[in-house]
């Protein structure tokens, strides 16, 4: 028989779903079920429900027709479920590793009709508070059950559907089901305590609750607030349905809490609907104020509750603004005491710099040019990747806009004829930067850089992740030495478009960066050429390397390990040449994170058979050369996986990266084509007819198909058609 069915509703969580989904699955206990529920969602939770599905047969996938709501969506689920106890989980949020095995072993031995347990709410930057329950219950409750009556302090806990066990039958028994609209676990949650004759408290740390820094109803300002009341009406009703007037007077204080919580969140309630708000929040308290009396909160919640009574809103305004400037006078002044010796300048700035910071803050003063268009590439490294591929589309398709590029002064000499550019840190440098229209980097722009109203700034990115990005990272401190997350906020809010490759590549992106940006899942535009490149093309870039016709070109590109700064695989290129044959021909390639003018991966020498290709200013042209790839974690395999050629991962160091640096799916298990966990399994792949394979050529279109579908050659086209063209005609 299934213990418990997870009911998971899913509307815009793509980018949380698949760690939500992996929390549940991976616990240590089986007789549980998932009904993931698509609500209409626009992105592809519903996908990634069917995905799941599809390979485990513990989760069903149900796709509603039209959007109905979080509360209908869970009820969508209930109806599905067979589990003796129903857990709604939201599709943001994630269990707490082998929790699941103290919640089942405490439903065996209590039996209770809800059962409540502990959580965090997990934010954004990766810090974590505590639920109130060790105040609501600070002696442990153990394996008993009690009522309400019993211990009406319960009601004090968080009223969500998430933190909570329901017996299934109990549920039907009660005929308590959610209700439409916000707030939909108020009228849920508290009815389910005021019915349940068994409740059971569980002080484990269970459910993350994750605090996203945007898309949370809960930051988003607006009129449906008021929604609160008609769910706290439905409450009162229960009330009276259920015959537990002497609970009255308790609930009624945590319907006055709850009000007085919205009122005074300015995430929800704009400035200009507070006073309607507050006259609402003084109705309810005439209409449900028990004849009897109730407590009144010591202090200045007291207080606000007797001007809630009197329908004193200036008076209330008045207190609310004494006690929020109170609030940041003793902030400020925490602040003034733990800085006791002011920081150094780590340097005096040169008059040059001096110099070029007034011209740069004159530029700003100047109207933004809106036919400049401002592009780089990996830190100013030269033209490459997705911004030149968008570069040149833009000189095709929309001539009128100048495009200028930024190059560091040591790789001026890799800059193609015909293209303008400026050196970083020159005065030309400050001009376009501060007077640009369009900003296209496929990294960040620096700090200096500000975002100027009717500027538009596109972030490309530069591949598909294997590996944990921005602010992921935070839970992966070894690999993320160095890392300024809270400047990463600050330069992610400046963008106004992001580039995806896929869809996968979407979902990572909004959990990895949070921000007001419009995504453009359009493919990557550096990828269009390989889609497009001819025969005599490919032959012509063989010619160049010195490959043959009856040649096989193999291209080993590593990833950069920043957690292990120098590391390199174990590679021995005589031995790889060894395996290919007598027609092999080995091209090695270095991350670009190395100086690739100063430094190279391997050392000179060798066999003419092995090329080190690490300062090559294209690797698309290797790609197209290339008859297979081997790479490790890079996002190359995403790209070269286009050309439909073998692919090998060399992963020798997977566990030890998986959870140290952090990734995004099961490489392993996921590939592309052959996984070799050590040099001599990779040898044994390039001996033998591993990758010439049914089942190697069945991996890699699986992979295509989840990763690849957007790669037409039109990439470049559609981004220029979204950001310069719609901007210019309207």
């Amino acid at each position: 028989m299934t213990l418990i069915s997870f009911v998971v509703p899913a509307f815009r969580v793509q980018g949380y779903l698949r760690e939500c989904l992996d929390s549940i699955l991976g616990q240590p206990v089986t007789d549980i079920e998932v009904i993931g529920v698509d609500d209409c969602s626009p992105d592809a939770s519903g996908d990634i429900l069917a995905e799941y599905a599809a390979r485990d047969d513990r989760v069903r996938a149900v796709r509603l027709e039209r959007n109905v709501g979080l509360g209908p969506a869970r009820n969508a689920g209930l109806d599905r479920a067979v589990g003796e106890y129903v857990w709604f989980v939201d599709g943001d949020d994630w269990l707490v590793p082998d929790c699941l095995v103290e919640v089942a072993e405490r439903l065996r031995v209590t039996r209770p009709d809800v059962l409540l347990v502990d959580h965090v709410r997990a934010h954004w930057d990766d810090t974590v508070t505590r639920s109130a329950m060790a105040e609501v219950f600070p002696e442990p409750t153990g394996p008993v059950a009690f009522s309400l009556r019993d211990r009406p302090e319960t009601l004090e806990l968080l009223h969500t559907a998430w933190n909570r066990l329901v017996r299934r039958q109990f549920l039907a028994e009660a005929g308590l089901r959610f209700a439409a609209g916000w707030y939909e676990d108020v009228s849920f949650s508290y009815p389910v305590l005021l019915a349940a004759d068994r409740i059971g408290v569980l002080d484990t740390v269970c459910v993350n609750y994750r605090q996203r820094r945007a898309g949370a109803i809960t930051k988003t300002r607006g009129e449906r607030h008021f929604e609160v009341f008609e769910q706290w009406h439905r409450v009162f009703h229960e009330l009276d349905r259920l015959g537990a007037d002497d609970l009255r007077a308790a609930l009624f204080e945590r319907m006055m809490w709850h009000y007085l919580t919205v009122l005074g969140n300015g995430d929800r309630i704009a400035p200009e609907l507070r006073p309607t708000f507050f006259a609402r929040v003084a109705i309810e308290h005439a209409r449900f104020r028990p004849p009897g009396g109730h407590r009144i909160p010591p202090g200045v919640e007291g207080l606000k509750h007797r001007l809630v009574a009197a329908g004193q809103w200036r008076t209330y305004r008045a207190l609310r603004a004494t006690s929020r400037t109170g609030e940041a006078a003793r902030r400020t002044a925490g602040r003034v005491r733990r800085r006791v010796v002011p920081p150094a300048r780590a340097s005096l700035r040169t008059a040059r710099d001096v110099a070029l910071y007034g011209y740069h803050r004159a530029e700003l003063c100047r109207p933004v040019d809106p036919n400049l268009a401002v592009y780089a590439a990996y830190w100013y490294r030269g033209y490459a990747c997705n911004p030149a591929a968008v570069y040149e589309a833009a000189r095709r398709l929309a001539p009128q806009i100048r495009g200028v590029w930024i190059v560091r002064r040591d790789r001026v000499h890799t800059m193609p004829d015909g293209v303008e550019y400026v050196v970083a840190g020159t005065p030309a440098y400050h001009r376009v930067l501060a007077r640009a229209k369009w900003l296209i980097n496929n990294v960040n722009f620096p700090d200096s850089v500000r975002k100027r109203p009717g500027s538009v700034h596109v972030q490309t990115h530069h591949g598909t992740p294997v590996k944990v990005m921005g602010l992921d990272q935070q839970r992966y401190p070894l690999g993320a030495v160095g890392m300024d997350f809270a400047g990463l906020v600050r330069r992610m809010d400046r963008w106004d478009f992001s580039i995806t490759a896929n869809s996968f590549s979407t979902q990572m992106w909004e959990r990895a960066y949070p921000a007001a940006y419009t995504t453009l899942e359009v493919g990557y535009p550096r990828n269009d050429r390989l889609v497009s490149a001819t025969t005599e093309e490919v032959l012509r870039l063989r010619a160049e390397l010195g490959a043959g016709l009856g040649e096989q070109v193999v291209l080993y590109a590593p990833t950069h390990r920043e957690h292990l700064p120098g590391y390199r695989p174990p590679f021995d290129p005589e031995r790889v040449l060894d395996a290919l044959g007598p027609s092999g021909l080995l091209l090695m390639r270095s991350h670009y994170f190395h100086d690739r003018n100063h430094l190279r991966a391997w050392p000179p020498g060798g066999r003419s058979r092995i090329m080190d290709v690490s300062s090559h200013p294209q690797i698309e042209d290797l790609y197209l050369a290339a008859d297979v790839l081997i790479t490790d974690y890079s996002s190359a395999m995403f790209d070269y996986a286009v050309l439909d050629r073998p692919i090998v991962i060399y992963a020798p160091d997977w566990d030890a990266y998986r959870l140290t640096r952090g990734v995004y799916f099961d490489l392993v298990a996921e590939a592309p084509g052959p996984v070799a966990r050590t040099f001599a399994e990779l040898l044994a792949v390039l001996r033998t007819r591993q990758l010439g394979s049914t089942a190697a050529d069945e991996a890699r279109a699986r992979f295509r198909q989840r990763f690849c579908g957007l790669d037409d050659g039109r990439a470049a086209e559609r981004v220029v058609s979204q950001v310069f063209l719609r901007d210019i005609s309207g």
